[in-house]
């Protein structure tokens, strides 16, 4: 790859902030408020345009003729230890892979990454594994299983006492702000989002193989 940050610029225009999912609830009984359950585990994705790889015998081709090997990342599983100050994820998954010449057994081995990140950004970690694939003779597809892991430091995926206050607030029916989103304050919106982690997965794509997938 000859530009780590170009990729990670598109994949930020791409990637939504999903951080640690969140569910809200109106509570009525004794005035309107917000109840916000959140978890300090981050929410784990592909992001746009990495879920997929596509080589080819030529390197410079670009034609569906020339097409050798085409994978997928497929059925995410996510699990979390959020027991101790430093919170573990980890994401399992499941690659698919096709190729075009079935003649002979073959071996093929796929670069993917895993990041930190945070506030929809910020890269707080990157690690490249593999995965291989192995295609038996006369098999047209494949598959192989891999996983990617990450701590996050609980301190910075809590949001600060203040802002959960003002979030979960109740609010009496005719409080000036009884209709207002909490989240509209871009103070709040600041808080939250600094204490928004994911751990995403894709493809560890060339600058060209990005191109493919974000223009076919």
């Amino acid at each position: 790859m000859t530009s780590r940050s170009s990729l990670f610029s598109i994949l930020a225009l791409g990637i939504a902030l999903a951080g640690c999912r969140s569910e809200g609830e109106l509570v009525l009984d004794q005035g309107v408020g917000i109840t916000a359950v959140r978890t300090a585990c981050p929410a784990v994705g592909v992001p746009d345009f990495t879920g997929d790889i596509t080589t080819f015998r030529s390197p410079n081709s670009r034609l569906a003729s020339d097409i050798d090997v085409t994978a997928a990342i497929t059925n995410v599983r996510s699990t979390c230890n959020e027991s101790g100050d430093r919170v573990y994820s980890e994401a399992s998954f499941d690659v698919v892979a096709r190729r075009t010449d079935t003649s002979a057994a073959r071996q093929v081995t796929l670069p993917y990454f895993s990041t930190v990140l945070r506030g929809g950004s910020a890269i707080v970690t990157k690690r490249v594994g593999s995965v291989t694939l192995n295609f038996p003779a006369g098999a047209e597809r494949a598959q192989a299983s891999a996983k990617a892991g990450a701590f996050v430091d609980r301190s910075e995926a809590t949001l600060p006492d203040d802002i959960r206050r003002q979030i979960t607030r109740r609010r009496k029916p005719g409080d000036p702000d009884a209709a207002l989103d909490p989240l509209a304050d871009p103070a709040v919106r600041a808080a939250v989002q600094r204490a928004t982690f994911e751990l995403l997965i894709g493809f560890q794509l060339t600058e060209q193989q990005l191109a493919y997938n974000a223009t076919r």
